[in-house]
């Protein structure tokens, strides 16, 4: 065959196969997934807390325009955290076989709202792949100083509830146990504050309806005052963590 002849039926592969090429583009590119809102609830550990933090509800929205050349998305959350003294550490009364926090006298329960803007870095296709989003958030922190009861033995065969003081409970040897986490609940003190945070999210889902991802991050918060919970150690108005959320949600 001819130099000429194979020219020609290049030429003729080239326009049958163009059309072809750009329709599996288009179609790819039609494939990537597209959504207006993303409502989910999660669970949440950080460093501050043990492996249960707390939970989430996280609402995502999608907004007009675009940041950066990225899809926005007004974010809403709401958090309620357990967070913990690092020096707090678990004991055991050995007859009784109850178990309790020397030395602990609140606990701290931080409700957080918080308003920011979520970018979306790279989006999955509808069946495949991981959607990566950054996100930035601040609100305000409601810290909830909660007492820390413990069982006390007063006199032999004589024990009473009440909140840990250092001094009426320093010989722990006479410390029977913790008392019920509902108890000390009509003696909360309210200390407000502020928070930021920062993080990725790292959508997996393999269904376009439903959405299981994680949001990694970190957190910084002020408080008003110093917040008591080891008296014994040194307590602190301001924290920082990182944290791990695992969301579950649908779309829309």
């Amino acid at each position: 065959m001819r130099s000429k002849d194979y020219m020609l039926l290049a030429g003729l592969l080239f326009v049958l196969t163009t059309p072809a090429w750009a329709q599996r583009r288009t179609e790819q590119d039609t494939d990537i997934e597209k959504y207006n809102s993303l409502s989910s609830i999660g669970v949440t550990t950080n460093t501050n807390s043990g492996i249960l933090g707390g939970v989430v509800l996280r609402n995502s929205k999608s907004l007009p325009g675009t940041l950066f050349g990225k899809q926005q998305f007004r974010y809403l959350a709401l958090e309620i955290v357990n967070v913990k003294h690092p020096k707090e550490l678990s004991s055991q009364n050995f007859v009784t076989g109850s178990r309790f926090t020397y030395g602990k006298q609140n606990y701290l329960f931080v409700l957080r709202p918080e308003y920011g803007r979520e970018l979306m870095f790279f989006n999955r296709h509808a069946d495949e792949g991981i959607s990566i989003s950054g996100v930035v958030a601040a609100g305000p922190s409601i810290g909830l100083e909660k007492p820390y009861i413990v069982q006390f033995q007063t006199r032999p065969g004589v024990i009473v509830s009440e909140p840990y003081d250092p001094i009426k409970h320093a010989q722990s040897e006479l410390i029977i146990g913790s008392g019920s986490f509902f108890q000390g609940f009509d003696k909360v003190k309210i200390v407000p504050g502020l928070h930021l945070k920062t993080a990725l999210t790292f959508e997996l889902s393999a269904f376009r309806e439903n959405m299981t991802g994680l949001e990694i991050g970190f957190l910084a918060e002020a408080f008003s005052r110093k917040i008591i919970i080891m008296p014994a150690a040194e307590n602190r108005s301001f924290f920082t963590s990182g944290y791990v959320t695992l969301y579950f949600g649908n779309k829309k």
